[in-house]
């Protein structure tokens, strides 16, 4: 432990009149940290088969008004991307993180897109990321930042689209910090996602895109159905 955090652990402990812990209570908390105890987890997602569980995620994300475009192999996912951004007659170009969860896309089968790696700019009207996995329980995105996923290009493009693989998805939070604990070191930042940015807190009206993306939109390749 270091010097500063010891002084600080010891004023709290000061300010509470208690000393250490003794060797029997730091076991046992330390065990509890360790095997990282689950929450009570709801049956309609952790009882479900895979693609059961693919199916309810779809459900739950459209019914915070995330969209989807569901495609049964990468090679479809740039024609997806073109013909969303052509349907909402949104700008061909974007940027995109250089994630390597995107490298197997072979987005020179639509040459119309204009795309450009690295962190969002201000000008930057639409984006596009991949995520770590998808919680089926309330279909929210978990994304993690890194060199190579910067957090920055989930929040400031106005239209946020995101490639999700059908294995991306679990059941439940727990199984998403499972797969992410199993990578080793924890990222600076976990972001969960459902939907694009909303609020109600105008005139009790909602709102979409007060903090955030007024879109968010889901291409996902369902190659588990296939």
């Amino acid at each position: 432990m270091s010097g500063t955090r010891d002084q600080i652990l010891g004023s709290i402990r000061a300010g509470l009149g208690r000393g250490r812990l003794d060797v029997q209570a730091i076991s046992a908390l330390e065990d509890r940290v360790r095997t990282h105890r689950r929450n009570l987890i709801p049956a309609r997602a952790a009882a479900l088969d895979h693609q059961g569980q693919i199916d309810l995620f779809v459900a739950m994300a459209e019914e915070v008004h995330a969209t989807f475009t569901r495609v049964t192999d990468v090679d479809a996912v740039p024609g997806a991307v073109a013909d969303y951004l052509a349907g909402q007659n949104l700008p061909a170009r974007l940027v995109m993180t250089p994630d390597p969860k995107l490298d197997d896309v072979p987005w020179d089968k639509a040459p119309l897109l204009d795309i450009h790696k690295g962190i969002a700019a201000d000008d930057d009207a639409v984006g596009v990321t991949a995520c770590h996995a998808a919680v089926a329980e309330t279909g929210t995105l978990m994304l993690v930042s890194g060199p190579d996923s910067p957090t920055r290009n989930n929040f400031l493009p106005d239209t946020h689209i995101v490639v999700l693989r059908a294995g991306q998805v679990v059941a439940s939070y727990e199984d998403g910090w499972d797969r992410l604990r199993a990578k080793g070191a924890m990222p600076r930042t976990v972001n969960f996602i459902s939907g694009p940015s909303r609020t109600g807190d105008i005139e009790q009206r909602m709102v979409l895109g007060a903090h955030g993306p007024r879109r968010l939109h889901i291409v996902l390749i369902d190659d588990a159905r296939a």
